[in-house]
């Protein structure tokens, strides 16, 4: 048996270093637009967040747990913060099945626990898609955890391309526990 909570509650600040008006926000925000004109900085109080420099949960994305982010320019290479996702707290089981080719084709490997390499563990130079069927997952575009990240919920990811992951190849996948 498997549940999810949303208990999130994370502060943005226009500028840096908490300064600026402020937006609270404890669920997602497609648009952060019509609350500030920009976001540098921001206070995780509680649970997980992705945040995207796009609106409408696009572009790069980041994770967020509870802690200060005083310069996201610096701490993550981030200029902007224009959305973001709350994660909800998973109990339970995690499972996902990789696929090497895009609409599940090629190669298949299901998966439990974190993945520091998927090409040392089962031999896999691409992954294109993949079918998340319990818990949340973050995927990276290196091994050990590293690099340009995506937020995966419970669902089917036919073609990571058609996501706007062109040219993205995840090696490295790990369970978002309750590390919130």
């Amino acid at each position: 048996m498997s549940t999810s909570m949303n208990m999130g509650r994370v502060v943005f600040y226009e500028d840096r270093n908490f300064q600026g008006r402020s937006y609270e926000c404890s669920s997602d925000c497609a648009d952060m637009s019509s609350y500030l004109s920009r976001c540098h900085s921001c206070r995780v109080q509680s649970g997980c967040f992705m945040v995207y420099d796009r609106n409408n949960y696009m572009g790069n994305q980041y994770f967020m747990r509870r802690g200060e982010y005083s310069d996201f320019q610096s701490m993550m290479g981030m200029t902007d913060i224009r959305s973001c996702r709350t994660i909800p707290m998973h109990r339970g089981s995690y499972r996902m099945r990789l696929y090497e080719r895009d609409n599940f084709g090629g190669q298949m490997h299901e998966m439990m626990d974190d993945c520091d390499s998927i090409m040392d563990r089962y031999r896999m130079s691409d992954c294109q898609s993949c079918n998340v069927m319990d818990g949340h997952w973050l995927m990276y575009e290196q091994p050990h955890f590293r690099g340009r990240m995506m937020y995966m919920r419970p669902g089917e990811y036919r073609n990571f391309r058609d996501m706007g992951m062109s040219g993205m190849r995840f090696m490295s996948m790990r369970r978002i526990t309750d590390m919130c």
